[in-house]
């Protein structure tokens, strides 16, 4: 029994051309089954939402929210999924027939073509439509889709990984300008008790009981304190203006709304982490990964099927002749189909260096996607190990805060009943001043560390804010 040719390419494109994605493989890190430094926190899976809420601020969370409905850089990721979904758009129109229609007009002369040899004049009205269309034999076509299907998937997923890394970033710079602001009203305290330290010293001086140099030192360390204010204000000023930006907002709007210092806010005591395999689920920069490894895939079965042949068809259909009647005149309709077949026999190793190319896209994917697992999980361990340690250090600095005000509150005592002198006790105050600096500086060191853990775990995007491709 013969066979046609065309019979046998049909029977021979049962299957796609290239691999057939089967997740990123047994190459991919194995995740422990707990995190090594998770400290006390327990496994609770956290929640994907808004991690913020938990430092129990409400300035942070308005700011958050602003951030997240007005930055410029969510906007541009968002455009840039547009542009992908415009893609697989377009590639799944490629799969289906493209129909053409034109309308023609001419008029000519023709010399030499009358019966005495002289000019013929020809008049031509013609309607018609084309079709064309390309079979999928060997699924370039379907694994073009596939690609493309997986880039909006990956940014999706770039998008979200945005989101969290804004959300971060916003809720980091707030915890710096609180900090700053603390620093310096503590820094503007300690001034005031510089001069107080002067004037005493100067009465000193002035009564032969003290040398001078004790009132040079004196004025020398009040000169130094005050020129670490003027450092601190312009860092105030700075963090005000980030968040204006990350917000999406002008430098300076939100001064009013920011110039009231307040505290550090702190985190909870007890903090959700889950466990690692959920965090390599739930971090979007790893889906990402994993997605843009899925496209360079499919990509590959898009190179070999370019190596085979492809059959595609054309029909036309169309009315005219040499007057307008002629339109409306279907004894004059012109109809025509045609099969054509091509393929490169010969192309001197072009389409095997692009399979090999496209393969050689597909490891490194794979390869970052491994390099993605990693970095997730050192980040989330470090964050976890800083986290710890900075709780330790808080607890710390806290009991110190307490003892040097308990020893001001006695040198304030002692200093009324006349037992110390004055000096004394300005020391006590002083040294309780330093005491609570270094406390507040271990808080926010502490809340950076958890905003870094909630980083870390992928935190701070919704899942109904992201779409997904379909």
């Amino acid at each position: 029994m013969r066979h046609s040719p065309l019979l046998l390419l049909l029977v021979t494109a049962a299957c796609t051309a290239g691999p057939d994605y089967a997740g990123p493989g047994g190459d991919s890190p194995a995740p422990p089954p707990a995190f090594v430094r998770a400290g006390g926190d327990g496994a609770t899976q956290p929640t994907v939402g808004p991690w913020w809420a938990d430092l129990n601020d409400p300035v942070l969370d308005r700011l958050v929210t602003r951030a997240l409905a007005g930055n410029p850089d969510l906007d541009a990721a968002t455009a840039r999924i547009r542009q992908a979904r415009s893609s697989l758009n377009e590639r799944r129109a490629v799969g289906l027939p493209a129909i053409n229609s034109s309308a023609l007009f001419a008029k000519a002369r023709l010399p030499g073509q009358g019966s005495d040899g002289g000019a013929t004049d020809l008049t031509l009205y013609n309607l018609g439509f084309d079709s064309s269309w390309e079979l999928d034999l060997f699924g370039g076509q379907h694994r073009a889709v596939e690609a493309a299907r997986a880039d909006v998937e990956a940014r999706d997923a770039s998008l979200a990984d945005a989101r969290v890394s804004l959300s971060a970033e916003v809720a980091q710079t707030y915890v710096d300008l609180r900090e700053r602001q603390q620093q310096l009203a503590l820094g503007e305290a300690g001034l005031a008790l510089d001069e107080q330290r002067i004037t005493l010293a100067q009465q000193r001086f002035e009564q032969g009981t003290v040398a001078r140099d004790l009132l040079l030192r004196a004025e020398q360390d009040r000169d130094e304190a005050r020129a670490m204010l003027a450092p601190m204000r312009a860092e105030v000023d700075a963090h005000k203006d980030k968040l204006a930006m990350l917000t999406g907002a002008v430098p300076g709007s939100l001064d009013a709304e920011l110039d009231s210092i307040a505290p550090v806010p702190l985190p909870p005591a007890q903090v959700a982490i889950g466990d690692p395999a959920t965090l390599l689920q739930r971090r979007p920069d790893i889906r990402a990964a994993e997605r843009t490894l899925a496209a360079q895939t499919a990509r590959i079965g898009m190179a070999k099927a370019a190596r085979f042949p492809r059959i595609s068809f054309l029909g036309l259909f169309g009315l005219g002749g040499s007057s307008p009647g002629d339109l409306v005149d279907f004894d004059r309709v012109t109809l025509a189909a045609a099969p054509r077949l091509s393929w490169t026999l010969f192309d001197f190793g072009r389409n095997r260096a692009r399979v090999e190319g496209a393969e050689a896209q597909r490891d490194e994917a794979a390869a970052n996607y491994r390099a993605a697992v990693l970095r997730a999980l050192q980040d989330a361990e470090g964050a976890l190990s800083r986290f710890a340690r900075s709780r330790e250090s808080l607890a710390d600095r806290a009991r110190a805060e307490q003892q040097a005000r308990e020893t001001a509150e006695l040198a304030r005592q002692r200093q009324a009943a006349g037992t110390i002198a004055l000096g004394d006790y300005l020391s006590a105050r002083q040294a309780a001043i330093t005491a609570t600096r270094t406390r507040q500086q271990a808080a926010a060191a502490t809340t950076s560390a958890f905003i870094a853990v909630e980083k870390a775990l992928g935190l701070g995007w919704q899942a109904d804010a992201v779409p997904s491709a379909k």
